[in-house]
């Protein structure tokens, strides 16, 4: 049997539209032809709004439940303006799933520690998934999350649960607060030493998305810990356009973000990332 043509969509129907913050929705698809998409946590879906394009979204739900996939989307141009207008009931098409995939099954044993930055928890959250439903495998779970303000925080009542479990420590914290908030504010780099100030920098496993400057400075907070560049994960997921490698878009030096990534290990390419414009 041939294999699918990974440049044609799949139909899928949205069966859940939930706005998050500003700008920002979570949409669940179900396929219309039943068969579901099974994926690792850290891939993406290229999202094909009908008449007006298409653009890479990571998938953001628990590979579980391959049969209802899960994006997080953020109004920033015409497609992903399309993509948060959809409602219950609506069509769209899909391709995928592409790319990498974030270690977690090499993570097991270690403490996993996962830093965020505005809506790059949507990309983590399928790995977070994966270690607290399989908590028992990991030494043990912090999840650092930061954000500009508190009207920017994802997934509210989720960072809630988390906080509450006995077995994971879940830090929040935004650069600028607002009347009522009583969490922390300042930057996630001030927030990830006091995380992990009696945790073992050899037990560590690092996942880090976010703006590549929030990485950056937390990558060399870890490494301050103790924590070595090969103990950590980043997604860099930028300028991808076709899922594929043809387009040429996402070329990162010798590697394609969409074909090598979006998942890379620090220290392969520490040296790029510090490149401008590479």
């Amino acid at each position: 049997m041939d294999a699918p043509d990974p440049m044609l969509p799949r139909r899928y129907r949205v069966t859940r539209a939930l706005p998050e913050i500003e700008g920002v929705a979570t949409v669940e698809l179900s396929p219309v032809d039943g068969a579901p998409t099974a994926f690792r946590p850290g891939q993406f879906n290229m999202l094909y709004a009908f008449g007006v394009g298409e653009i890479p979204v990571s998938i953001s739900g628990d590979a579980r439940h391959p049969e209802r996939l899960t994006h997080t989307t953020r109004d920033v141009g015409a497609v992903s303006a399309a993509i948060v207008a959809l409602k219950e009931g609506d069509m769209l098409g899909l391709r995928g799933p592409f790319g990498s995939a974030w270690p977690v099954e090499a993570a097991k044993g270690h403490h996993a520690v996962f830093v965020a930055g505005g809506l790059g928890l949507a990309p983590l959250r399928p790995a977070i998934y994966h270690v607290l439903n399989n908590r028992a495998d990991y030494a043990g779970l912090t999840i650092v999350y930061g954000a500009r303000s508190p009207d920017d925080l994802l997934y509210g009542a989720e960072l809630r649960d988390w906080k509450s479990r006995l077995d994971t420590t879940v830090e929040v914290t935004v650069d600028h607060a607002k009347p009522g908030w009583t969490g922390r504010v300042g930057v996630v780099t001030t927030v990830l030493g006091r995380a992990l100030a009696d945790v073992d920098p050899a037990s560590v496993a690092a996942f880090l998305c976010g703006p590549d400057i929030m990485m950056r400075f937390s990558v060399q907070t870890l490494e301050a810990l103790g924590v070595s560049q090969a103990q950590c994960w980043v997604s860099l997921e930028r300028s991808m356009k076709c899922a594929i490698g043809f387009c040429g878009h996402c070329q990162f030096g010798g590697d394609f973000v969409c074909k090598d990534g979006p998942v890379f290990r620090h220290d392969a390419v520490a040296a790029r990332s510090a490149v401008k414009e590479l």
